[in-house]
């Protein structure tokens, strides 16, 4: 095929930042070259930063696609591309999408159903189709509190992209719902629930958990393995919940709800995975850990937009700027989660590497996304 390039560029490298040129080929990366000059042929980037496409870990961003006003159900089949859109417009060209499994489906104000299989069916149909712009992997949420959890994850194979597994324990009294003062606010405000309906749930799910809870967590792991994802733990608090994720052999840990976590995590060899949106509001909406007390002790690896995936490109730039190592930064979304999720082919400016790129410039503080490619084509 016709090479391209992309010259006149600060290219984000893995370790700095240099003015050069990007030519890439049949959708993977040729030649990285330093010089601002532009040959002919090739598109001038003014100066604009050139990384390599972002890379998110944990968004249920497609969700929100699938519910996008309480009581409004959309279907899966139409929120899926609207889901890979959206996610192409803000850099991102590589994403696991977190589906829950593992449901709650009668006896609480707060119950909740089975979806995932539904919906990855219809991610990878589209995938299959060439409907999608950007690269999709699937990423399952293990709801350790659930009826349900063993049966949902029977459903998946080998054959469905699944990239991570993640174990994700909602029940009241521990780990993010540690501090019931917390939980009571969201369940509040959410469901409009009473003081009977949280006693309730509450009971219910210590229930669920006292029968289902040993069980769902074996079998979460062992599906993980056997599936070849990457495993992931979900708002670890202390330090014996680190040690318990690395017994299963967890890689990285998604929003550790504590600096002891985060520390543990660091000893473990544990990836830490923070969100974006923390680190730009100053702090988390639930009273964690604080993403950016988190990079300021060098606990923070990965980056997720989680609910807001505009969050993403700006949460690294803020890195980057604060820092003064904008490779750093921007590696927490690029470099970073790729080989945290074993994707030895993305992730980095360096021939034979996917030509997978976002190309922005700063305006203030403040990213602006001029063109995001995804293995070669315009996105």
């Amino acid at each position: 095929m016709t090479q391209t390039v992309l010259a006149n560029a600060e290219l984000v490298l893995e370790t700095e930042v240099v003015r050069g040129s990007v030519a890439f080929r049949d959708g993977v990366i040729a030649a990285v070259d330093q010089g601002s000059a532009a040959p002919p042929g090739a598109l001038d980037c003014g100066g604009d930063y050139l990384c390599p496409g972002l890379i998110e870990l944990h968004t249920d961003n497609i969700e929100r696609h699938m519910r996008p006003r309480p009581g409004v159900t959309w279907p899966a089949e139409a929120a899926v591309p609207a889901n890979d859109a959206e996610l192409a417009s803000v850099g991102i060209t590589t994403v696991f999408d977190a589906l829950r499994v593992g449901s709650i489906p009668r006896g609480t104000p707060a119950e909740y159903g089975k979806y995932a299989r539904e919906t990855a069916d219809h991610t990878l149909d589209h995938r299959a189709k060439g409907h999608l712009k950007i690269s999709h992997f699937l990423h399952l949420r293990a709801e350790i509190c659930s009826e349900t959890l063993v049966e949902e994850l029977a459903e998946f194979t080998e054959s469905d992209r699944i990239g991570i597994v993640s174990l994700m324990d909602h029940t009241p009294g521990r780990r993010q719902f540690r501090d019931l003062a917390k939980l009571e606010t969201y369940l509040r405000g959410k469901y409009g629930m009473t003081g009977a309906d949280l006693e309730a749930h509450y009971a219910r799910l210590r229930d669920i958990r006292e029968r289902f809870g040993a069980r769902n967590e074996a079998e979460a792991v062992r599906r993980g393995k056997a599936l070849g994802a990457a495993l992931a733990s979900h708002d670890d608090t202390t330090a014996d919940d680190v040690a318990a994720s690395a017994a299963h052999g967890v890689r990285m840990a998604e929003f550790p709800t504590t600096p002891e976590a985060a520390e543990a995590c660091r000893r473990h060899g544990i990836a830490v995975i923070a969100g974006a949106p923390n680190l730009l509001r100053g702090g988390s909406h639930f009273g964690n850990a604080a993403a950016a007390e988190l990079a300021e002790r060098g606990l923070l690896d990965i980056l997720s937009s989680d609910y807001a995936p505009s969050a993403l490109l700006s949460a690294a730039v803020k890195l980057g700027l604060e820092s003064g190592d904008m490779a750093g930064g921007v590696a927490t979304v690029t470099r970073a989660p790729a080989r945290a999720a074993g994707l030895n082919d993305r992730g980095v400016l360096k021939p034979g590497a996917r030509a997978d790129f976002t190309r922005f410039h700063i305006a203030g503080s403040l990213p602006i996304i001029r063109r995001v490619w995804s293995r070669g084509r315009p996105v």
